[in-house]
């Protein structure tokens, strides 16, 4: 039989207090969005600190400013997520049931309906105190692959988001349904005398190349290439960066079961044929990656 990894016994939550007629858990996501949050902020406002970075020698708004963009970033993440969600994964169940949607501790965020959310908060929050926009994305481009590392991290340590059925010495037996449900011989293992469906760990993939590589590549092209010095060039960089990792990733990653049938067992949102076609996460990253060519070019005509 093929070789595979079980999955290491990781509990979603770090800790928990139980009391009977009160519970309280703190979980991995909870940290990873809390942890993603502050050290972005404090990236940004150590960036805001050093105007030679920046067009002219000037930041685009004071260190002080920083906290305010945190409050509308924060809401922008929530709403933007759960609502991207619901518009572009399921909305016919949330149609149907829509006092489900406030419901975001049971699940279901969508990073591009996030960074649509962050968007628009953070373009508000420049408008009110003159900051120039632009500048400030690239500021939050810089720092935004630090979210998504600890967000993978987590999606992995949660058994959630997993990979397709492989056949790689490095997939993984995650438990629960992905341990059982494999929709044709390719990932079947042998564990202790069962057999199971191993997959890829997509989520470290993702991790890998969305944050740490991302992450690496955006700050030095911000600190030693002096990109935040025009407007614009990082902001594209993130999103061609992104939209290129995320479109590679999807090969890999098991789609949303709304997509998935029968007929359509890899779960293509545009099905050319069984065995080509395009994921929603593909079609979402689209636009990202011809904004950022866009912007790039933008900035470097500039």
């Amino acid at each position: 039989m093929l070789l595979a990894i079980p999955f290491p016994p990781l509990s979603p939550e770090l800790f928990s207090i139980d009391l009977g007629w009160f519970r309280f858990a703190l979980r991995w996501y909870a940290l990873a969005y809390l942890a993603g949050l502050v050290i972005g902020w404090w990236m940004i406002w150590r960036a805001m600190k050093r105007p030679a970075l920046w067009p002219g020698d000037v930041a685009p708004m004071q260190p002080v400013q920083v906290e305010g963009l945190l409050t509308a970033v924060v809401l922008g993440v929530i709403i933007g997520g759960r609502l991207g969600y619901v518009l572009f994964y399921d909305p016919a169940q949330f149609l149907a049931e829509p006092w489900l949607i406030p419901q975001i501790w049971e699940g279901g965020m969508a990073f591009h309906g996030g960074l649509l959310g962050v968007t628009i908060a953070a373009l508000i929050y420049c408008r009110r105190i003159g900051a120039p926009p632009l500048q400030v994305a690239d500021a939050m481009s810089m720092v935004i692959a630090v979210g998504l590392f600890f967000g993978r991290i987590s999606n992995f340590i949660n058994a959630e988001l997993w990979g397709r059925a492989s056949d790689a010495p490095w997939a993984v037996i995650f438990p629960g349904e992905a341990a059982q449900d494999c929709p044709g011989p390719e990932g079947l293992v042998e564990y202790l005398g069962l057999t199971y469906c191993a997959r890829h760990p997509s989520q470290l993939y993702e991790a890998l190349l969305e944050g740490l590589i991302m992450g690496v590549i955006l700050l030095y092209l911000a600190y030693r290439r002096g990109w935040l010095k025009r407007p614009g060039a990082l902001t594209g960089g993130f999103l061609l960066i992104y939209g290129a990792s995320r479109f590679f990733v999807e090969f890999f990653r098991q789609p949303d079961e709304q997509f998935t049938s029968p007929d359509n067992p890899i779960g293509f949102a545009i099905a050319l044929s069984p065995s080509i076609g395009l994921t929603m996460g593909q079609i979402l990253t689209i636009p990202m990656i011809l904004a950022g060519i866009w912007l790039a070019a933008r900035a470097k005509r500039a």
